[in-house]
């Protein structure tokens, strides 16, 4: 009897210690958990916590419709004023299809018209040509940046399509650059702030160029092919869809990759794929 109850002793001061041991360590979590919540959090927050959230701007392209006519003075004027907002409104979207280039030569970095695409990349931009293919859309213009890689690429897609009608546009502003100082910042990779400041101006001018929505004499949904690069394609990206231009190099696409972007009548802008790559074999998906 004796044996047993010094066991029973011993076996309850161990589930004693047990229970103070999980407490103790239930309330240092806790205690860490209660001092995450009191930190500033930026991008990273706990689930039950508020985010902070931004309203559309559906004035983003300046061709809003009422901000396209004369204010109404009140009273008949509501009528003129009703109608004109009616004439401005636009019926059809625009797709913007963007296209990265395929692998190309970097040995000679300084100049361009070496860095021609790689084997692997004739047959990624020629794979990309063969799915805009399969599509079956009706695309109404390629538009290609006027550096080596990006012409060749869209040669390549274009000997695919069958489109012999199909208008083409060269356009020095959707050159490879530095569009926006990233966030978080990347020792790999860093120009210089003049960069930022030169090219940073010509890719948002390219933006401003090409994204926007359809005016009112545009019957039909408007399919453009734009042909360039990782870094202009990924700030056009996050500035469609209205997001911190700084996140542009969180984002990684595959050459030759498919990025699709909606505008609607309203305004409203939409993603509907990002550096898609499913139509190349694996042996072809390459990032650098």
């Amino acid at each position: 009897m004796a044996t047993i109850k010094r066991i029973l002793a011993v076996s309850l001061g161990a589930v004693g210690a047990g229970v103070l041991y999980c407490s103790n360590d239930n309330s240092r979590v806790l205690q860490a958990a209660q001092k995450f919540r009191t930190e500033s959090v930026h991008s990273s927050k706990l689930h039950d916590e508020p985010f902070q959230t931004t309203k559309w701007d559906y004035n983003w392209d300046r061709r809003e419709p009422s901000f396209l006519v004369r204010p109404s003075k009140g009273g008949e004027d509501d009528i003129r004023y009703s109608k004109e907002i009616a004439e401005k409104k636009p019926k059809a979207s625009r797709n913007i299809i963007l296209i990265r280039h395929g692998q190309y030569h970097q040995a000679n970095r300084f100049y361009d018209a070496e860095r021609t695409l790689t084997e692997k990349g004739i047959e990624q931009a020629q794979a990309t040509g063969d799915r805009l293919l399969a599509l079956n859309l009706p695309y109404s213009r390629m538009v290609r940046s006027t550096m080596t890689r990006a012409q060749q690429t869209g040669d390549h897609i274009l000997s695919r399509l069958n489109m012999s009608s199909l208008p083409v546009e060269n356009d020095s502003m959707l050159e490879e650059g530095a569009p926006f100082p990233p966030e978080p910042p990347r020792k790999s990779w860093e120009p210089h702030e003049y960069c930022f400041f030169q090219d940073g101006s010509r890719i948002e001018a390219a933006f401003r160029n090409y994204f926007y929505r359809a005016d009112q004499h545009q019957e039909k949904d408007s399919y453009d092919i734009v042909v360039c690069h990782a870094n202009v394609i990924r700030y056009f990206v996050c500035r469609a869809l209205q997001l911190p231009p700084e996140a542009w190099l969180r984002i990684n696409l595959h050459h030759a990759s498919i990025s699709w972007v909606r505008i609607r009548p309203n305004g409203r802008v939409g993603l509907l794929t990002m550096g898609n790559c499913g139509h190349l074999r694996p042996e072809l998906l390459t990032l650098e």
